[in-house]
């Protein structure tokens, strides 16, 4: 019988395509949503290609919030259409598209029509998945009914368990936050990514050129990278 592997991530906006190697090694990929919304984080905005070789954040406006609202909690503010295309139109990459269909499937997966934050980066997450060709099933923390008293480690290992996972790959960053320890207690094996270091590191830009091509190459060749195996509490 095979072992289920899963991936647990915060959706991010249009981030650098290792991010979509979780989706490429697992079988289930739980978007992250039941957690507190960063507000410096990579959930509602991207880097993108600045002058003179600079980078740029680019952010959704979203509403103000308390600082303990969660990310399936966040709306976008009630001009949030009006406010992004503004936004949109400050970038090249965004009004120079190939013309092609592609690009216009891309432009109007950009339009923010509803008030859900956490609506909006499901349907992107769920293109790339498509548009790549991955095959992970795409689930969502918040309609898990997780103990919202579990933190860190218990509550990726809560998630984990409800949906049957064996195996846990997390992301490269994870290697200072996690040991193997804190997921065997649960029957999980803790995996990580490698570093990703392919060309793709602003992924937006990239797709309105429409390198979808040349992006599945590349999330080939990274996914058949070997796993870094996680070590114990005590290595």
């Amino acid at each position: 019988m095979s072992v289920k592997t899963i991936a647990i991530m915060q959706p991010y906006f249009f981030p650098y395509l290792g991010y979509l190697g979780l989706m490429a090694h697992a079988d289930e990929f739980v978007v992250l949503d039941c957690v507190q919304f960063p507000r410096r984080g990579r959930v509602h905005r991207c880097q993108v290609p600045g002058p003179h070789a600079s980078e740029r954040w680019l952010t959704l406006p979203v509403a103000h919030a308390p600082q303990s609202a969660r990310i399936c909690d966040m709306q976008f503010q009630s001009d949030a259409a009006r406010r992004w295309q503004t936004r949109l139109t400050l970038h090249p990459w965004a009004q120079n598209g190939t013309g092609s269909a592609w690009t216009e499937t891309l432009l109007d997966l950009l339009v923010i029509r509803g008030a859900s934050l956490g609506d909006y980066l499901l349907e992107q997450l769920v293109f790339l998945r498509d548009a790549l060709g991955l095959n992970c099933a795409i689930t969502r923390s918040s309609d898990l009914g997780i103990d919202p008293a579990k933190r860190g480690s218990e509550r990726l290992a809560a998630i984990a368990g409800a949906r049957g996972a064996a195996r846990y790959v997390n992301a490269p960053g994870g290697r200072s936050l996690y040991c193997a320890d804190q997921f065997a207690q649960h029957g999980l094996d803790l995996a990580f990514l490698p570093d990703y270091t392919g060309p793709f590191r602003h992924l937006l830009p990239a797709l309105m050129r429409d390198d979808i091509g040349h992006m599945t190459q590349d999330l080939a060749r990274y996914a058949a990278e070997p796993l870094v195996k996680a070590e114990g509490a005590n290595a």
